[in-house]
């Protein structure tokens, strides 16, 4: 996951002190936070990847009282702004420095209730994306959540113009990253050992792949 991407990648700008602010970020809070009001465990531990800003993070935990919040980035502007957003919050950690696309952080973290995972995985390798599941996977405790969101590919097609446009500039800006497909990822999902709850249609045609460990 420690790899340059494009400027379209991961929009964030200064938002005063260490916070950045991300567009995508403000946009899609509400409806992930709708989602995991539903389908994610009400108390426990919950594991964000790749949590970016910390815009996410700070809304989830202020709508889930209940979990207490691990997030992560490997970005140390990242982990600031996190930290920045989350002041405040009895119920989140201190961001920790975490790749999601490397192999043994699972086993170090097990005992998840809910693992979140939003917008990484058009942006890294699909050869990573096996990982990734399986560490998720790993780290979830049994009856443990695993929550996915992102654009896919469907059925291995691109099913607009801007899904088109963006996956495009991905692998223009390089080859080995770039939507992946739905089918594919629920595939890798089980084969981690992960039983699919549901694949809930999202905002600005994303995808919400919900699984659980047995």
């Amino acid at each position: 996951m420690k790899r340059p991407l494009p400027p379209t990648a991961s929009v964030a700008e200064p938002a005063g002190g260490d916070r950045l602010f991300a567009p995508a970020a403000e946009r899609n809070a509400t409806a992930i936070g709708d989602l995991l009001a539903e389908v994610a465990p009400q108390q426990g531990r919950a594991l964000e990847l790749a949590s970016g800003t910390g815009q996410h993070v700070a809304a989830f935990a202020a709508r889930l009282p209940g979990l207490s919040w691990q997030p992560s980035d490997p970005a140390p502007e990242r982990r600031a702004s996190i930290d920045a957003y989350a002041r405040g919050l009895a119920n989140v950690a201190p961001a920790i420095d975490l790749d999601a696309c490397a192999p043994g952080w699972g086993q170090r973290l097990a005992g998840q209730d809910l693992v979140l995972l939003v917008n990484l995985l058009h942006l890294v390798p699909a050869r990573d994306v096996a990982v990734l599941i399986s560490e998720a996977a790993q780290a979830l405790r049994p009856g443990g959540v695993f929550v996915v969101y992102g654009p896919f590919l469907r059925a291995g097609e691109l099913t607009s113009a801007g899904d088109a446009a963006f996956h495009a500039s991905l692998v223009e800006s390089d080859p080995e990253i770039g939507y992946k497909d739905d089918f594919d990822t629920m595939d890798l999902i089980q084969a981690a050992g992960l039983e699919m709850v549901s694949v809930v249609e999202m905002p600005a045609n994303n995808l919400a792949l919900v699984a659980r460990r047995p």
